[in-house]
């Protein structure tokens, strides 16, 4: 396939441009990726990727899927923002499938997953707060987590290196092993507002919540009238073969955060719970200018039509397997992998004691090659890619992946 060239007006840019206009926070790939069809990418010179990154567990249905595309144009050509100072039809239409589709009673829109757990935190200390005063406000979450990048939510994170050197840290939150159940119940109190996890660990190394870890966590909640929260930014929306991992557990949170695949692309977080925890929100203790944008909406309300179906979480759990043999045997045959882990399309490679620390040199080989993968931390190599990705596009990618591996053990 040919790369559809700039219209005639705009400016030629580089990856060498990112060095002298951005922030440099951040330290991207360097190609440039211009279009994409699937689970396929082109960059600025013609070349085609396979990619299993999904954008970091956003592009759920991979790049320009007809169903999002459709909802997007439609909805830009009606109506692209109106504040909360009014509704809007699609935010309407999407909390009430997320409701339908969940425990949850009512929605809080945002635009990220940091806001979602912002929102999230905030309501946690605010029922605490408002049921029980202002001594109930400590937050036990897991070392290795991570929530996001606000200041609230990088303190609860479990990552120093992320919360470290922005002075005073917020207090009151106390960091426990991950899947260790007695030090939460050691790190619990009458205190704890809330114990807050991801289902499994995204950043942290794809590391899945054993079930009796997380049934314990919400058991302690009940016994210490705290709420459980669920961080599903990165399992959620189908992404571990149900519609939330919660759902694949049985374990039901008080709170739940939603982001990333919820757009499918496009920046949208979600809060969701119940009713009687939602009336803590009254008018004005919370508030966005952007969340439930209609742009947003409209294009989440197609992303839950097309996943939340038999079909495409079926197929989650079929394609995970695909993965998994396939991966472990590369671990096998290199001595690369360990362990491969995750559920559905979130799937980690942790790698062995000799290539530890080498997950960036496996990226940026794959690249070379042809395939864009992930990594969480330097020792796993984190696939997240559409959910409806096609078995030939993963064959193929694993096949650019091993041609990778190949040449790194080589060399």
């Amino acid at each position: 396939m040919s790369v559809q060239h700039d219209p005639v007006n705009r400016h030629p840019v580089h990856r060498a441009d990112f060095d002298q206009v951005m922030v440099p926070n951040y330290a991207p790939a360097g190609f440039i990726p211009v279009r994409g069809e699937g689970s396929r990418v082109w960059d600025q010179s013609g070349r085609e990727l396979i990619d299993l990154t999904g954008g970091i567990a956003v592009n759920v249905l991979g790049h320009a899927h007809p169903a999002l595309v459709k909802a997007l144009t439609e909805q830009a050509g009606a109506m692209w923002h109106i504040s909360n100072v009014f509704t809007n039809e699609p935010a309407l239409r999407l909390a009430k499938k997320l409701v339908e589709a969940t425990f949850a009673d009512r929605v809080f829109f945002c635009n990220s997953g940091a806001e979602a757990n912002e929102a999230a935190f905030k309501l946690a200390r605010r029922v605490a707060f408002e049921r029980f005063g202002e001594d109930k406000y400590e937050i036990i979450a897991a070392t290795n987590s991570f929530h996001g990048r606000t200041l609230f939510t990088v303190n609860v994170g479990g990552q120093p290196k992320y919360s470290d050197g922005f002075g005073p840290k917020i207090q009151g939150i106390t960091h426990v092993p991950y899947n260790d159940l007695e030090a939460l119940k050691a790190a619990v109190s009458d205190k704890t507002c809330a114990i807050v996890l991801e289902p499994i660990q995204g950043e942290g190394g794809v590391l899945p919540g054993e079930l009796a870890y997380l049934q314990g966590a919400r058991a302690l909640c009940d016994q210490h009238n705290a709420l459980l929260v669920f961080d599903e930014v990165q399992s959620g929306m189908g992404r571990s073969g149900s519609l939330f991992a919660y759902q694949h557990y049985g374990v039901t949170p008080d709170v739940l955060s939603s982001a990333k695949s919820l757009g499918g692309g496009f920046p949208i977080g979600a809060m969701l719970t119940t009713e009687a925890l939602a009336k803590h929100l009254a008018v004005g203790t919370h508030g966005t200018t952007y969340g439930g944008n209609p742009l947003a909406c409209a294009v989440g309300e197609a992303v839950i039509d097309t996943i939340n179906t038999p079909e495409v979480l079926d197929g989650v759990k079929a394609k995970h397997a695909r993965f998994k043999a396939r991966l472990e045997q590369m671990g096998e045959r290199y001595g690369v992998f360990s362990q491969v882990r995750g559920l559905g399309l979130l799937i980690g490679a942790v790698l062995s004691e000799p290539w530890k620390g080498k997950a960036k040199v496996i990226l940026d080989a794959a690249a070379l090659e042809g395939v864009m993968v992930l990594q969480a931390g330097p020792d796993v190599v984190r696939f997240a890619p559409s959910l409806v990705i096609d078995d030939a596009d993963i064959d193929l990618g694993l096949d650019r992946l091993e041609r990778a591996i190949a040449s790194l053990t080589q060399g």
